[in-house]
């Protein structure tokens, strides 16, 4: 049993010692200091393992490594990230390792990038590279670039916006997470903010496959240049997502493979 630092309160845990003047890395190093390199801390009521040890972090995360992959159901996660179909927020299981590897085989993997070259190359001319290369990669979407036309980008001010509120929520700390009995009241309304910002990226995200889903019935598809949503339309059938819906799916892992490419200000 992992020991755990004294000061700890009934209820509220160690909220108290880990939120004085001092930075928490600084804090969490001054209890490793007394207690040693890995230790518990009460979050509320949620009781946290603390590793400051690289050799005990290796043990862990190889000998031991199923006790530790999984993710806590934290209250941004439930909100944002698709009630968990998000895979970066999913409990590591059957559902977690089968989206992880369609995208890795789907969005990653060396043929996909092969067959998607044009795309980098095309996109070497216009501002807002990044974020243009894997929209068009993910969704078959370009924003951004003197080309592009007004509504794309008030579409792109949309989603740049979302984005930014995505991340500013995700890192936030809520009540519930530490004190599940007092979610109700919501204080600071940060899960109405979440609920909000996470319906304005769905109605984005739901436009695109459905447009997605119009080009297929029609017959416009692409084949030679099918994105990742094509790809998980055509490979979520049949597969076994855990008793998530496909098109939740799609959104979820298209989500979160657009958002690291997002985080950048809007300047045009």
């Amino acid at each position: 049993m992992a020991p755990e630092p004294a000061g700890g309160w009934p209820i509220l845990g160690h909220h108290k010692l880990l939120a004085g003047s001092h930075l928490l890395h600084k804090t969490l190093g001054a209890i490793a200091d007394r207690y040693g390199p890995i230790f518990t801390v009460r979050l509320g009521v949620n009781p946290t393992l603390i590793v400051s040890s690289w050799e005990l972090a290796k043990e862990l995360f190889t000998i031991n490594d199923l006790a530790v992959s999984s993710r806590p159901p934290f209250t941004a996660a439930k909100y944002l990230g698709y009630n968990f179909v998000m895979f970066a927020f999913s409990p590591q299981g059957p559902y977690w390792r089968e989206t992880r590897k369609i995208a890795t085989s789907e969005l990653l993997s060396n043929r996909r990038l092969n067959q998607l070259k044009d795309v980098r190359i095309h996109e070497q001319w216009f501002w807002g590279v990044t974020l243009n290369a894997i929209l068009r990669t993910v969704a078959g979407k370009r924003y951004y670039g003197s080309a592009v036309g007004d509504d794309d980008k008030i579409k792109a001010q949309q989603w740049q916006k979302a984005v930014r509120k995505f991340f500013e929520y995700l890192g936030i700390f809520v009540v519930r997470d530490a004190l599940p009995f007092l979610g109700w009241l919501d204080i600071g309304g940060h899960e109405k903010a979440m609920k909000r910002t996470a319906k304005e990226m769905d109605s984005i995200l739901g436009e695109w496959l459905e447009e997605h889903k119009r080009k297929r019935l029609s017959g416009e598809a692409d084949q030679a240049e099918q994105d990742f949503m094509d790809v998980m339309l055509s490979v979520l059938q049949g597969t076994d997502l855990g008793g998530y819906d496909a098109d939740t799916v799609n959104k979820a892992t298209s989500l979160v493979s657009l958002i690291p490419s997002s985080v950048f200000e809007i300047t045009d």
